[in-house]
């Protein structure tokens, strides 16, 4: 299985060998590489794979996907939260 983010990119770099994006994931910034993608500008979408935008999207489903990917993140949290016993720290005396 592989999983593809999305994020935005927020700079190119032309100098070196490949061209290649400072993309920011709500966030968190990486490096990406556009050999798949040149047409790609600053400002635009892509969704990232090990280092590599694979594909353009646009803004509305960028953020529908990030919305989605946050909302799995609550509710895996909530979840976690949720299983611990409500007496968790019953067996500790109180000072």
């Amino acid at each position: 299985m592989c999983l593809g983010i999305p994020g935005k990119v927020i700079e190119i770099r032309d100098g070196g060998p490949l061209r290649m994006a400072l993309v920011d994931f709500g966030g968190a910034r990486k490096e990406a590489c556009l050999a798949y993608v040149p047409e790609v500008q600053v400002g635009e979408y892509v969704i990232v794979h090990v280092g590599f935008a694979i594909s353009r999207l646009d803004e509305e489903e960028a953020l529908r996907t990030l919305e989605m990917l946050r909302t799995l993140d609550e509710l895996m949290v909530q979840q976690e939260l949720g299983a611990m016993p409500a007496d968790a720290d019953a067996g500790v005396a109180a000072p």
